[in-house]
């Protein structure tokens, strides 16, 4: 019998830039985790093929899947590392049937120092033909809704963190394989309220990161969004303002089958060693709100918290 709790899985991100992903991989493999991310800035020369294939080693006869590999640089410059970058984007769409792969994930660059509209030629320039190029090979794209510090007027890396810069895009780029890799945690960021912003743009959210926020009011009321205290926290799941059960069910009501993948490394607290602590709770809560699929006359409950298996 199927899983149906499964059609949406709960997984992590796993460095790649160092050619480790198959080797942490294997490490964490048995935590709980049910599907991983491979993410690059560059791709620095590696064969992606040979590494997809040792990845899918790595993960055995686990009931885990790879279904996206992320790229998180500026493809749309001309600097040496942002053109690295781009040859990664190719690299990946390339090769992500070597993981099990179907989408491949990150920013969509914009010219530096400038508003995104400026951004908007070159933008069609490059990810015109790279849709071409992953529609080929059965890929999708999909671009995290992160700002890296920047705004609607400037900044470095990613023009796809606001609704308003999505309607741009997606009216320069007609094509059905684009998309977003969608995370609450960035609407909380713009004070935006992420709930109805899946319900507008479900058809267009292919991946999912799980990250949070919390939002300190408090601060807001008394010193602003300006202030030299910071008003918002970026949080693992399960420590921050979201309520992923609530995610999670119009996720399934809009039809969304794919993973949540968890991405660490930014909560104030449980970071450096307690990276992992924080991971593994956070694994725990998301498959919480998932919930689980009783299997009758089996007596076995399958795809929720893993206390519970």
């Amino acid at each position: 019998m199927t899983d149906a709790a499964k059609s949406i899985r709960i997984g992590t991100m796993v460095a790649a830039s160092g050619g480790e992903a198959a080797r942490r991989i294997s490490e964490i493999a048995d935590l709980g985790f049910e599907s991983f991310e491979p993410f690059w800035q560059t791709t620095n020369g590696q064969d992606v093929g040979e590494l997809g294939k040792r990845c899918v080693e790595a993960i055995g006869d686990r009931d885990i899947t790879i279904s996206t590999l992320g790229m998180f640089g500026n493809p749309l410059e001309k600097e040496p590392l942002d053109e690295e970058t781009l040859q990664g984007w190719k690299d990946c769409i390339d090769n992500a049937h070597h993981f099990g792969a179907t989408c491949v994930a990150g920013f969509t660059g914009r010219l530096r120092g400038r508003p995104i509209e400026d951004s908007l030629p070159r933008y069609r320039e490059v990810w015109s033909e790279l849709a071409r190029r992953a529609a080929d090979r059965g890929v999708r794209i999909a671009f995290e809704n992160c700002a890296m510090d920047g705004n609607w007027q400037t900044g470095d890396w990613n023009i796809a963190h606001n609704p308003d810069a999505w309607e741009l895009m997606f009216n320069e780029t007609l094509d059905d394989n684009l998309g977003l890799e969608w995370e609450p945690c960035h609407q909380l960021v713009y004070l935006i309220d992420p709930l109805p912003q899946i319900r507008k743009w479900a058809d267009k959210i292919f991946h999912v990161h799980g990250k949070d926020a919390t939002v300190r009011h408090d601060v807001i009321r008394e010193h602003g969004i300006f202030g030299k205290h910071p008003f918002v926290f970026m949080r693992t799941p399960g420590f921050g303002d979201s309520n992923w059960t609530d995610v999670i069910s119009e996720l399934r009501l809009a039809g969304y089958e794919g993973s949540i993948d968890i991405e660490g490394w930014h909560d104030p607290v449980y970071r450096d060693e307690l990276e992992m602590t924080g991971q593994v709770h956070a694994l725990k809560h998301l498959k919480t709100c998932r919930g689980g699929t009783f299997i009758p006359g089996s007596g076995k409950y399958e795809g929720g918290d893993p206390s519970l298996l």
